[in-house]
């Protein structure tokens, strides 16, 4: 088991992959065409929304863990120019192509009206700032989960400036910098409180009658950049405290990593039917209970005794792989579906049952191929060009110190 490779990481990226896909298929039926029990399954599909919770904990999780065992073994902070490099390398080439290509087919094929918005919008989400406001939260039309690479990259640039303030804590020993870290977790949610209660977006066409930019100023500003970077931090926390038990092995770690699915069911299961889940501080998907479940998973199964046999097979690790693929095209997919072929397949729209299944099938299986196409085909040269990059003599510097990061 290597450090940027947990056992674990694979079955959450996967899982998370599988409930948001889920959860927009599920959206395609109407609720009429089921029994009492097919609605209650549906509804259940839907609180996949929570994966995009899941996704930001892994994030933090996966992220900042090299900071962690640095500040442990008493070295600098890692390269932040190695960090970003890192981050754009497999972010950038899969979502700025799935980008472009929902922007050129939203006024050509799929025919939106164009309008200097549309441009405002796609504009914003070229920049990664269209978590900012309420216009941009979607920068495009026909795939709305674009939203949340705007608010990736946001926890991105935090992170390192959150951790830098721990570096730069004198006298600091292992365990109370973790306890700093809950500090600064506080201070988030504090501000997004005050986010909340200072940003709201005015009244006019605030509603998802009003298309993608009205139901923007549905979710803001519980729905933010402060927010997310809150349960991204949990996912933080959570890899400060595995680096401190990484040596130990335990039946005991699978108890607790059953315990945080436990955990995370149950937020669930207590807001279930409400897909936004707004917990603390208005932040979305049961805040704090489901990220911190998620994040005692990724902590135990590492050092789990019989877990780890079960989370690291091939076809999660496949699944994990393409899963930013999945993510970015499968909902461009069922719009230009719905759009071009099959009007129905709609919110709630699809009457047929078995069509709604096969178009649903055809649709997701569409989006592995493009997910699989556009790993191997892309995402993964570019990371394989900036391994190289990091490799060089003159490249990034290996380390930089506490003291830079301001």
């Amino acid at each position: 088991m290597t450090n940027n490779r947990l056992a674990g990481a694979d079955l959450i990226r996967a899982l998370a992959c599988i409930m948001v896909v889920g959860s927009h298929v599920a959206q395609r039926v109407a609720p009429t065409a089921l029994p009492d029990w097919g609605k209650t399954v549906q509804a259940a599909w839907m609180m996949g929304a929570y994966g995009v919770g899941a996704f930001f904990v892994l994030s933090g999780y996966l992220l900042a863990r090299p900071f962690w065992s640095a500040l442990d073994a008493g070295q600098p902070m890692p390269s932040l120019k190695i960090y970003a490099l890192r981050r754009a390398a497999r972010i950038l080439p899969g979502y700025y192509l799935a980008l472009t290509v929902s922007f050129v087919l939203s006024f050509t094929l799929l025919r939106f009206p164009f309008d200097p918005s549309l441009v405002v919008r796609y504009g914003a989400g070229l920049l990664l700032v269209a978590d900012l406001h309420w216009l941009t939260w979607f920068p495009v039309e026909f795939n709305g989960p674009l939203w949340s690479i705007g608010c990736e990259v946001t926890s991105y640039a935090l992170l390192p400036v959150g951790l830098g303030l721990v570096f730069a804590l004198p006298m600091l020993s292992e365990w109370r910098a973790r306890i700093a870290w809950v500090t600064l977790v506080g201070a988030v949610v504090g501000l997004q409180i005050l986010v909340v209660q200072h940003l709201q977006p005015d009244s006019f066409q605030r509603s998802w009658e009003f298309g993608l930019v009205g139901g923007a100023k549905v979710w803001m500003p519980n729905f933010s950049p402060v927010g997310f970077f809150a349960v991204f931090a949990l996912g933080a926390l959570g890899a400060g405290i595995q680096v401190r038990l990484a040596r130990l092995r335990s039946l005991w770690f699978d108890l607790l990593a059953l315990a945080g699915l436990g955990v995370a069911v149950g937020a669930m299961a207590a807001r279930f039917p409400d897909v936004d889940g707004f917990g603390i501080a208005n932040i979305p998907y049961a805040f704090p209970w489901f990220p911190l479940g998620v994040a005692v998973m990724l902590c135990a199964i590492p050092s789990a005794v019989f877990l780890p046999r079960l989370t690291e097979v091939a076809p999660i690790a496949f699944l994990a792989r393409i899963s930013f693929g999945i993510y970015v095209w499968h909902f461009l997919l069922m719009e230009s579906v719905r759009v071009l072929w099959v009007p129905n397949f709609g919110y709630w729209g699809m009457t047929s049952v078995p069509l709604w299944a096969v178009v649903s099938a055809a649709v997701v299986a569409a989006a592995i191929v493009v997910a699989t196409f556009s790993y191997y085909g892309l995402e993964a040269p570019v990371l394989g060009w900036a391994r190289r990059l990091e490799r060089r003599p003159d490249g990034p510097a290996a380390t930089l110190s506490p003291a830079t990061t301001g």
